[in-house]
C-alpha cells in the first residue's frame, strides 16, 4: 500500500487546481502529494466564464472577454456596459495544459489513471479504494461525487443546470463579438426556466449554449433541435459545427460539507462549492482553493472548514421558489437585472454585498413567492 501525505481524487478544475496551488507554494515541497484519476485531461471539454473586477490570475488563459453583456426577455430588453467589470471566458485545454505542466515539474507530486470506488476515513487514515489498488493518506481532498447523496433526499430542493453547446463558424462575419449574451429567455421556456447563452469569439464564431434550469433533463435531439431552431431565427443558416459540449451541474443548497471528516474534505461541487442559485462553479473554486491552501497550513481537522453564510439561505428559497413554479425563471431574472445595478448584482452573487445590500437586491424581485418560501422555511426549521 501506497503512503502519502495529500492524496487528491478527481482531477477536474477543483482538483486540478488545488494541487496547482499546492505545487505552487514551497510549503508544500516536502509533501509527498498523490492525484488519482479515470483519465489526465487535455481537451476542450468545458467552457468556463466569469465576471472579474480589473485584472486576474488567469487572464494569460483567456481565451475571449467582454465589456459589455445582452440581457434578453419578453419583458426587458438592455445592453449593459460592464464598466469597472470584465466578463471572461476560459477554454479548458489551455487551463489543463498550463497546470499540469507546472504539477508535472514537481517531483513530489504523481498522478495515477484508476477508477476511485470509495473512500473513507479510519484511526489509520483515510483510505482510497481504486480499481489499481488501495492507497493511504493523512489528509484526503475529495472531487468526485461517488454516492449522489443529494438525490435521495428531499429537505433541499435539486434542480439541474443542464445544457448542450455548439461552437459554429459562418461563412459570412455575422456576430457582434465585443457584446455577450448572458441570458436570453426569448426561447419558448415550456414551463421551464430556459434560455440561450451566446459568447460571440470572432466576427464569425461562437458557442451558442441551450440552457436549462430544471429537474429532468432533455434527449440530445431536444436540445440540437432548439439550438437549431434559435440559429434559424436569428437568420444563421451557413455554419458548420466546430465543436460541440455538454454538462449537468445540480443546483442544491444540500448540506454537501456535513460528509467532511477530520481527514476527509469533499471539494468542488461535491464539496458545494458550486453556487447554489446560478451553477456557476468557476470563480468561486479559485477562491476556495485559496482558503483552503492558507486552512492546510494552520488546521488539522477538516470538519471547520466550511462555515454556513446567510448566501447559503437566499440560494435555498430562490431554489425553493424555481422548484415548485420552474416557469418563473424568465421573470425573477428579468425583475432582477431591471431593477438592480449590474455591479450590485455581481456583487451578490459573488457573496459580497452588505445585509442592506441584500435586502435591496431580493425587494427588486416579486416578492410575494419569496415570503411564501421563507415562511415555510422558518416553519419547518
Amino acid at each position: 500500500m501506497q503512503n502519502h501525505d495529500y492524496i487528491i481524487t478527481g482531477s477536474g478544475a477543483s482538483g486540478l487546481m488545488l494541487a496547482y496551488r499546492m505545487a505552487k507554494d514551497s510549503f508544500f515541497d516536502t509533501a509527498s502529494i498523490l492525484i488519482i484519476d479515470k483519465e489526465k485531461k487535455t481537451s476542450n471539454d468545458r467552457t468556463w466564464c466569469f465576471w472579474e473586477n480589473d485584472k486576474g490570475e488567469w487572464d494569460d488563459l483567456v481565451h475571449k472577454s467582454w465589456n459589455k453583456i445582452l440581457f434578453d426577455s419578453h419583458s426587458y430588453k438592455k445592453s449593459i456596459p460592464l464598466q469597472s467589470y470584465t466578463y471572461k471566458m476560459i477554454r479548458s485545454a489551455k487551463f489543463y495544459e498550463k497546470l499540469w505542466n507546472f504539477i508535472d515539474s514537481k517531483n513530489n507530486i504523481s498522478f495515477i489513471k484508476a477508477n476511485v470506488t470509495s473512500i473513507s476515513d479510519t484511526p489509520e487514515g483515510a483510505f482510497v479504494e481504486t480499481s489499481t489498488g488501495q492507497y493511504r493518506a493523512v489528509k484526503l481532498l475529495n472531487s468526485i461525487d461517488l454516492d449522489q447523496k443529494y438525490t435521495r433526499q428531499e429537505e433541499y430542493p435539486v434542480l439541474l443546470q443542464h445544457f448542450t453547446g455548439w461552437f459554429i463558424e459562418t461563412k459570412k462575419n455575422v456576430f457582434d463579438d465585443s457584446v455577450a449574451t448572458f441570458m436570453d429567455f426569448t426561447v419558448d421556456q415550456k414551463m421551464n426556466t430556459r434560455f440561450m447563452y451566446v459568447l460571440p469569439v470572432s466576427a464569425n464564431k461562437a458557442l451558442f449554449e441551450y440552457t436549462l434550469f430544471s429537474k429532468d433533463i432533455l434527449t440530445k435531439e431536444e436540445y440540437e433541435r432548439e439550438l437549431q431552431k434559435y440559429l434559424e431565427l436569428n437568420s444563421i443558416s451557413e455554419y458548420t459545427i466546430i465543436e460541440k459540449e455538454k454538462g449537468i451541474i445540480p443546483m442544491t443548497s444540500f448540506k454537501f460539507w456535513q460528509d467532511n471528516s477530520k481527514n476527509i474534505l469533499n471539494i468542488g461541487t461535491v464539496g458545494g462549492w458550486t453556487k447554489a442559485s446560478t451553477g456557476y462553479t468557476f470563480k468561486n473554486t479559485s477562491k476556495k482553493t485559496i482558503q483552503l491552501i492558507a486552512f492546510l497550513k494552520t488546521e488539522n481537522d477538516f470538519t471547520n472548514f466550511r462555515k454556513k453564510t446567510r448566501f447559503w439561505f437566499y440560494d435555498l428559497l430562490m431554489l425553493d421558489v424555481l422548484a415548485n413554479h420552474n416557469h418563473l425563471g424568465s421573470n425573477l431574472f428579468s425583475k432582477l437585472f431591471q431593477r438592480s445595478s449590474l455591479k450590485n448584482v455581481f456583487r451578490f452573487l459573488d457573496e459580497e454585498t452588505s445585509f442592506i445590500e441584500d435586502l435591496r437586491i431580493m425587494l427588486s424581485m416579486p416578492p410575494l413567492r419569496f415570503i411564501i418560501a421563507l415562511f415555510r422555511r422558518v416553519v419547518n426549521y
